[in-house]
């Protein structure tokens, strides 16, 4: 298998873990007789535990490489998704999808880490934007089979599906030649004083930091989606799938603008592009957002195209700012990025007369966020690496 298959597929979990599955959130609530709230914690503890064992599965991968880790990440969300198919109460779904995650996060992690150790420069810059047109075609297609798994087969059909297409994962990951050719030293006291390491570097955790807040909106969408067009707008499983595909294209489409900008467009002027897009559709938020379904959609349509569009750009980036514990970095990188995740996530779950507004209200703050430290620190190179 190529190795761009091979960090396709990795970077392609944590759709694969959620996107098909939203489909079934509003059955569950009905099934179990739960709030959405309480049936929305499945999607919350997934993020929270994936972005804890980011933290970990990173180091552990700079000092036993990459190839092992994976494998066991890869076979221990095989064996969540299979618990989860078997779960018999929103109680026990949630502590298998804290399975689920701990096995989805070393594939993501390691994604971001083959990344940085196979691509430099603009090759890098270049793979970064081409997974992130590839990759949406997952969740534009995950919550369609998603309701036709709900239609036909059942919601446990969904994670038993999961576990099977983890398996071309698990093949490639065999097939793989270990990349890291000098291994980090030491154990967990090692592992901890590289992330202070990464800590002390200002630069890679302010760009870390606040090019994860844009995320916020695009986590709520995914999070309240099922009961904004399902539960809010009335439209039906099928309906609520091509809504989701029309958004996952968004993202897309933005990554595919991207690749092709990036060649003569400097990153800094994409990223300003992006953001003042991104600010701009959730004005039209603030005003279009609850009249219709499809009113809502175009404008999260605009909004995520321009995540999308800013997503490759922002990334490399951030690791530009490291020239060395890789696995750690891309590890910390992500965490932040699923730690908003989770959040906003939880806080789309409340009991809001508005989840549109709610969602517009975090993209604005998280764009405006990421924009000011953009703006704040342009005078120094987007392309000059620090040591850490």
């Amino acid at each position: 298998m190529p190795d761009f298959i091979l960090i396709l597929l990795l970077a392609a979990f944590p759709a694969l873990s959620t996107d098909m599955y939203l489909p079934a959130i509003p059955t569950l609530c009905t099934l179990w007789n739960i709030p959405l709230a309480q049936a929305n914690l499945s999607l919350v503890v997934f993020f929270v535990t994936f972005s804890s064992f980011l933290l970990i599965h990173g180091p552990l991968s700079d000092r036993f490489g990459r190839r092992p880790v994976l494998l066991w990440g890869i076979l221990l969300f095989i064996a969540g998704s299979l618990l989860c198919a078997a779960s018999q109460s929103i109680t026990t779904l949630v502590a298998a999808r804290a399975v689920q995650a701990v096995g989805a996060a070393a594939a993501s992690a390691l994604s971001f880490a083959l990344a940085k150790d196979m691509y430099t420069g603009e090759q890098r810059k270049k793979l970064l934007a081409y997974i992130g047109v590839i990759v949406p075609l997952c969740p534009m297609a995950a919550p369609t089979i998603g309701a036709f798994m709900l239609q036909h087969v059942s919601w446990r059909g969904i994670f038993v599906l999961q576990g099977a297409l983890a398996l071309f994962a698990l093949y490639g990951a065999f097939r793989l030649r270990e990349p890291l050719t000098s291994k980090a030293s030491g154990g967990a006291a090692a592992a901890l004083k590289r992330y202070v390491t990464l800590f002390s570097n200002a630069p890679f955790m302010v760009y870390a930091v606040a090019f994860a807040l844009p995320g916020l909106a695009f986590f709520a969408f995914i999070a309240g989606s099922s009961n904004i067009y399902i539960s809010g707008f009335g439209s039906s499983e099928q309906q609520y799938g091509l809504y989701f595909a029309f958004n996952a294209f968004s993202l897309m489409l933005g990554s595919f603008l991207c690749s092709r900008l990036c060649v003569g467009l400097a990153s800094r002027t994409i990223l300003f592009v992006s953001f003042v897009g991104m600010l701009l559709s959730v004005l039209a938020m603030f005003v279009f957002g609850n009249e219709t379904p499809v009113s809502f959609a175009v404008t999260m349509f605009c909004y995520t195209m321009f995540l999308g569009m800013s997503r490759p750009i922002s990334n490399h980036m951030i690791l530009e700012q490291v020239d060395r514990n890789a696995g750690a970095a891309a590890s910390l990188v992500t965490f932040f990025f699923f730690l908003c995740g989770a959040v906003a996530m939880e806080t789309i779950s409340l009991q809001w007369d508005s989840k549109p507004f709610v969602i517009a209200v975090l993209g604005g703050a998280g764009t405006a966020a990421a924009l000011g430290v953009t703006l704040m620190l342009r005078g120094r190179s987007a392309e000059k690496p620090a040591t850490s």
